[in-house]
């Protein structure tokens, strides 16, 4: 069977591990999580990221979170008064924008790890794709953070820009590829209406999977196999 999840902003690790088990995972499954383990509640979702280091079943798909985690590796450099000296504007920018975005729960849960558990999950985030595709039941999937910025149905998805990929939240009347699924989460689907509120929302071309646990909704798994969905 292969599940999608997405946007667990800091959902406690151990309910989600009681989904997996709702839906009965196991070691011949296979696990997508399309993007935003990352911050916001709890830990920040440290205890999932190192987790995830030891599952060679689950893939995570970088997300716009983790995007800007990364780019403020900086933090985890070592610090000298040279090193504050040279946080230039720049840099400041790109953590205030993070903060802003609910980083502090992560940031705070990893600095407690030791040096060589950071490295660890940064070296994993910096592999982590920005899209992957599946065919389950002769159906063909693209697997994707967020919604195809530009899109055209002639463009390659190589051709796309990491950007492109991780921030689009497209209109519920926008069409993507007519052959191919796309599947995301990035968009809370509360956003397209209070109908929608903790909703997977499933349109002609795409499906988004996003069902607001940044903000209070509980996650929903997704099986491609039958489009089951699988809730606490």
């Amino acid at each position: 069977m292969v599940y999608v999840i997405s946007d667990l902003h800091g959902f406690p690790h151990d309910l989600f591990l009681k989904l997996l088990e709702a839906a009965g995972f196991c070691g011949k499954d296979f696990l997508y999580i399309l993007g935003d383990v990352i911050d916001r509640n709890g830990d920040g979702g440290v205890n999932t990221l190192c987790w995830l280091l030891e599952q060679p079943n689950v893939q995570l798909i970088l997300g716009n979170h983790e995007s800007m985690l990364l780019s403020c590796e900086f933090l985890f450099d070592e610090v000298t008064d040279a090193s504050i000296d040279h946080l230039s504007a720049e840099k400041l920018e790109l953590l205030n924008t993070y903060m802003l975005n609910g980083g502090k729960a992560t940031l705070d849960s990893l600095r407690i790890l030791d040096k060589e558990m950071q490295a660890d999950i940064l070296d994993y985030l910096h592999e982590a794709p920005l899209y992957d595709a599946v065919t389950v039941n002769d159906t063909d999937y693209l697997l994707v953070h967020a919604g195809l910025e530009h899109f055209s149905p002639d463009k390659k998805i190589t051709s796309y820009g990491a950007d492109e990929l991780i921030w689009k939240s497209p209109r519920i009347d926008e069409m993507y590829y007519d052959d191919i699924t796309t599947v995301f989460g990035h968009t809370p689907t509360f956003s397209y209406g209070e109908a929608f509120r903790g909703k997977i929302i499933r349109t002609a071309t795409w499906i988004d999977i996003d069902t607001g646990a940044g903000f209070g909704e509980k996650p929903v798994l997704l099986r491609l196999d039958d489009l089951h969905e699988i809730r606490l």
